[in-house]
This record gives structure tokens, C-alpha cells and sequence, in this order.
């Protein structure tokens, strides 16, 4: 699988990375099993990127990740995992996390971007982890805590990073105009984009992907498939856009989108895969992978090549920004090794 370089940093990451959101028991329980084994089969396709949080089932994804990745040479793979959101004793539990995690909820997170609080973090992590060190941290959801993030966070961070505790550093957001911030005003290499350079929706083209290009930064895309809308060959109808029921008309364009496809030869998911590296900053795509055929599925499209000819077809037809990058077509770049 290709390698780039998170940009004027030691950070390489294969083009396609594990999402472990998922492995932490996101929505439903994920049994310890079948999350070993996605990250087994993960690296078997030859992904070396793996992005975790403490938010992700209140650190169960960070511990299987860190279980499963323990026996691997360390410096033939780069970890990332996120601060912000500090774990706590809950002194009032239900018994079950109300934030989209099914586990039991004797932690709780708790939002702190003070350099304490950061440092703090980063230890935790590592412990649940159990690995040596990060590759990446980014700042998680600072959507509220722009000052603390900016005048503490980023440079705690900032400081590990050029004592060469932590490869890179950035921020990772679904909203673009901050992350716009984080690239133009602090030390960020390299942010990480839920949503908003896809197929549906290309709205970081007016300014996190401009400043990431002016100022020499590279750009991680996740949430590629707009929660499952991109994510088969038909769309259908009740399935979802950004985490809710998608519109009748968003569903409508999808499907425009997947006739397309079908006439290229390739799919709807593969190009929803290839298209975030139509942008020459966008350097990994990352998915969230629970199982060994979550893997193999997302794999496969990420292999493809997609011809030039469904980029133009699609600006043509009004179904993508006539001023997406014409450079499309996954793994072409200059960047690539």
C-alpha cells in the first residue's frame, strides 16, 4: 500500500487507515475477538495507520488497539490518538455510556485543553495503550474551547513534538472553519477532516483545503462515506447522511453519483474512497473497521484506480464543484512512494 508524508515531518501514513471508533464498541458491542482480528486483517492488506481517542468507548478502544498492535515492530506502523477529552471517575453512573459507546459508563470525559490536562492525557493513553509513544495527537472536537486549545494545547503539543516525543500534531473536527484556524494560526502539521471534502460534500474547498496548500500542511479525511450513505454500490432510502436519516434528495444525488460509477466500471464506495485525494494536501483516507470483512471491504475499493473520465462526467453534470482538483484519480500524487 502507498506511503506520503504528513508534510515537513518524520510521519508517513499508508493511504488507507483504522478507524478504531468502531472497535471501542461504537452503536453496538464489537466482541474482543472480532476486534483482534480487524486489526489482524488490517495489517495483513498492508495499512500501517491506526487512529484511536479516549473518547472511543471511554478508552476500550484504545486498550484493544494497543493489545492488538503490542507485538508489532513498533517502527513499521504510526498510532494516533487525541486529547481533550480527559476520563474521570463517574460519580453518578446509569450503567451504559450515553455517548454512542455501548460499555459501561464508570468513566466519564471530562473536557480539559490545559497543558496539565494534555500531558495528563497523553500518560493515560499510553498506559492504556501500552505502547511507548504516539505518532500523532490531535486535539479532539476543540469546537467550544478555541482559546484554551490554541494558547495552551497546541503549544504543549507543539513543544513534544520538537523534542521528538510526538512525530506530528494537529486538531480533528467535523466543522471546517476552525481547522481552517489551526492551520493558519498555530503550529498544527496536519488535521483531520470528518466529512467535508466527499462526494455530497465539498465544502472544505473554501478554506481548510486552501490554507492547508498555502501553508505547506497535509489533511487526514474521515467520515468519507457521510455516515453510510456513500457506502454501497445503491443507496437506499432510510440510510444515513452525517449521522441522521438523509434527505430524499441527497439520496436522489447519491444514486446519480453510483449510475455514474456503474458506467465508469467502478463503484460508488471506491469513489468515495479515491475522491478526498483528488486534493493534492489530502494524504490518507481513514475508515472505521469492526471486523475482518469491514476490512476486506474497504480495502478492495481502496486499491482501485478510478477512471479520469468519472471526475469530469461528475463536474459536468453538476453532481460535484466544478472546481474540485482536476488531478483526481486515487494514489496520484507526487507524494506517493
Amino acid at each position: 500500500m502507498r506511503h506520503r508524508k504528513i508534510t515537513n515531518t518524520p510521519v508517513e501514513l499508508t493511504e488507507l487507515g483504522f478507524g478504531a471508533s468502531v472497535i471501542g464498541n461504537l452503536y453496538r458491542v464489537t466482541p474482543a475477538a472480532d476486534a483482534a482480528a480487524a486489526v489482524d486483517a488490517a495489517w495483513d492488506a498492508g495499512i500501517r495507520y491506526f487512529d484511536t481517542a479516549p473518547h472511543y468507548g471511554l478508552g476500550l478502544s484504545e486498550r484493544r488497539l494497543g493489545a492488538a498492535l503490542r507485538q508489532r515492530p513498533r517502527d513499521e506502523y504510526v498510532i494516533s490518538s487525541k486529547v481533550g477529552r480527559l476520563l474521570v471517575p463517574n460519580e453518578h453512573p446509569t450503567g451504559v455510556d450515553t455517548e454512542g459507546f455501548v460499555v459501561r459508563d464508570d468513566l466519564r470525559r471530562q473536557w480539559d485543553f490545559s497543558r496539565d490536562g494534555i500531558l495528563r492525557s497523553l500518560h493515560d493513553t499510553l498506559e492504556r495503550t501500552g505502547l511507548d509513544r504516539l505518532d500523532i495527537v490531535y486535539l479532539h472536537d476543540p469546537d467550544d474551547h478555541w482559546q484554551q486549545a490554541a494558547d495552551e494545547a497546541m503549544p504543549t503539543l507543539a513543544d513534544l513534538r520538537d523534542q521528538g516525543i510526538i512525530g506530528a500534531i494537529g486538531a480533528g473536527m467535523n466543522q471546517t472553519a476552525m481547522l481552517t484556524r489551526f492551520l493558519r494560526e498555530t503550529p498544527a502539521d496536519v488535521v483531520m477532516l470528518a466529512g467535508r471534502y466527499t462526494l455530497l460534500d465539498q465544502s472544505a474547498l473554501d478554506d481548510v483545503l486552501p490554507a492547508a496548500a498555502e501553508h505547506g500542511k497535509s489533511v487526514v479525511a474521515v467520515g468519507v462515506f457521510n455516515s453510510g450513505l456513500l457506502s454501497r454500490d445503491r443507496p437506499t432510502d432510510g440510510m444515513k447522511y452525517d449521522y441522521q436519516d438523509a434527505p430524499p434528495e441527497l439520496v436522489t444525488r447519491a444514486r446519480a453519483i453510483a449510475d455514474l460509477c456503474e458506467h465508469h466500471g467502478t463503484t460508488l464506495p471506491a469513489a468515495a474512497v479515491a475522491f478526498p485525494f483528488s486534493h493534492p494536501s489530502i494524504i490518507n483516507v481513514t475508515l472505521g473497521m469492526r471486523s475482518p470483512e469491514q476490512v476486506a471491504r474497504n480495502a478492495e475499493p481502496g486499491r482501485r484506480r478510478i477512471p479520469e473520465g468519472l471526475w469530469d462526467d461528475l463536474r459536468t453534470r453538476g453532481l460535484i464543484r466544478s472546481d474540485v482538483p482536476a488531478a483526481s484519480g486515487h494514489g496520484r500524487s507526487s507524494r506517493c512512494h
